[in-house]
């Protein structure tokens, strides 16, 4: 599992890079219950000892050990001691042979490596592949002379293809938010409209960073300001179509280019603007659109918490998946939120049935559908038949991690934490 770099992106973390020593631990351990009758081995036991202790040791991600756990309860079983598992998908487990016998066995046994044999959906090879691609065109690219011009003359010198980006995103981008004026414009200051003044907050400091170094750069390619290693490199980005590393800092997380980002926020402010027009709840809110969705979320319990005088620190968010897009809904719900905006990465959600099913080839990260978030008492939670599905901001995953979701299913959700499904924010 380790090794196989390719798809480790529908893990959840880079997992640590292990030399063979919890293996020659966990061997003798294993070989010391052997010899007992296949009734008195303690499964639980050896799980616990290989997936907390000797391997689990290494592993710091909460969704990484929770994935290490779930290969060992698929593999370390009665049915392995009795001839009935199938170590993969045409690969049934082999009897009692000699070690050369084993090692013939694989040799001839073992399938092609696929996705399938790591419990993916090939959508997880389709995607690593495109990646792949991407970053190869991308090298290939900064690698160009970026001084000349393109064949024959067509095209323009890379100053002047960065003048021009220069000049609209500076005629694009929109003034600070008036942070004052809006706090007098509201009385009472609830869970939701505090987030808004945050991001409002965390847009002006973006913006206004944009602002100065295009207007540095502008200055410095007019020759009135010495070009700068940090004017050059922003200079370098614009023309590559990456998001400059200054923006990135005080940005939110994003894989895109620079001119999807931009448009991107654009959005984002679009969206705050519509939010301050009237300080009203819209009537599905663009989870997306937050610099810390985590906030937003937080809100919605405060906000039902303070209304019903419950404890805080003792209640949870309830998940229920509508069967309608946004465009469908005019108003907001009186006790929660109805979200749109996300994506879901390793499988799809069937509206009809209400359930996460198999995803559909070549469609990486189909959409949801309006989701409606509700905090509820934890004691109160249904946790039958549900998989508790984690969400991100983008597909790099890990520190992306913004909550967790609890999505219907009827699959034992073994399935789809070895499939590695996720909803995310961004793609």
């Amino acid at each position: 599992m380790a090794p196989n770099l390719k798809m480790r992106p529908f893990w959840w973390l880079a997992l640590c890079r292990t030399s063979g020593q919890p293996w020659c631990l966990c061997a003798p351990g294993g070989l010391s219950f052997l010899p007992s009758p296949v009734s008195q081995v303690p499964f639980d036991d050896l799980r616990y000892l290989f997936g907390e202790i000797m391997y689990g040791g290494h592993i710091t991600d909460d969704w990484d050990r929770r994935l290490c756990r779930t290969y060992l309860e698929e593999f370390i079983k009665p049915e392995m001691l009795e001839g009935e598992l199938s170590l993969a998908p045409g690969f049934l487990l082999p009897g009692n042979m000699d070690y050369n016998s084993y090692h013939q066995y694989i040799d001839t046994e073992l399938p092609p490596e696929s996705p399938y044999l790591y419990g993916l959906h090939p959508n997880a090879e389709i995607g690593f592949l495109t990646q792949t691609s991407e970053k190869l065109f991308h090298t290939v690219l900064e690698l160009q002379p970026q001084d000349s011009q393109a064949g024959h003359g067509a095209g323009a010198m890379k100053e002047e293809k960065v003048k021009a980006l220069l000049e609209e995103i500076l005629e694009r981008v929109t003034d600070e938010f008036n942070i004052q004026e809006l706090m007098a414009k509201v009385e009472d200051r609830t869970p939701y409209i505090v987030v808004v003044f945050q991001e409002c907050e965390r847009m002006n400091i973006l913006t206004r960073e944009i602002q100065r170094s295009l207007r540095e750069l502008d200055l410095s390619l007019k020759g009135e300001l010495t070009m700068t290693s940090d004017m050059e490199n922003l200079q370098n980005a614009l023309y590559l179509d990456t998001v400059p590393e200054p923006w990135a800092r005080r940005a939110y997380p994003s894989t895109a280019g620079l001119a999807a980002w931009f448009l991107d926020l654009l959005s984002r402010i679009k969206e705050l603007e519509a939010w301050i027009g009237d300080f009203a709840m819209p009537s599905t809110v663009w989870l997306t659109g937050f610099f810390n969705p985590q906030s937003f979320l937080t809100a919605i319990m405060q906000s039902i918490a303070r209304k019903n005088e419950w404890p805080l620190d003792q209640m949870a968010l309830q998940c229920e998946v509508t069967k309608k897009n946004r465009e469908e809904f005019r108003s907001p719900p009186r006790e929660g939120v109805y979200i749109h905006g996300l994506f879901m990465e390793g499988a799809r959600w069937d509206a009809q049935a209400g359930i996460i099913t198999e995803a559909k080839l070549k469609d990486l990260t189909p959409p949801m559908p309006v989701m409606f978030i509700k905090a509820i008492p934890a004691d109160k939670q249904d946790c039958r038949s549900v998989y508790p599905c984690p969400v991100y901001k983008t597909c790099q995953r890990g520190p992306t991690y913004v909550w967790t979701f609890n999505l219907k299913t009827r699959e034992n959700p073994s399935k789809w934490v070895l499939a590695g499904v996720a909803l995310l924010l961004q793609v």
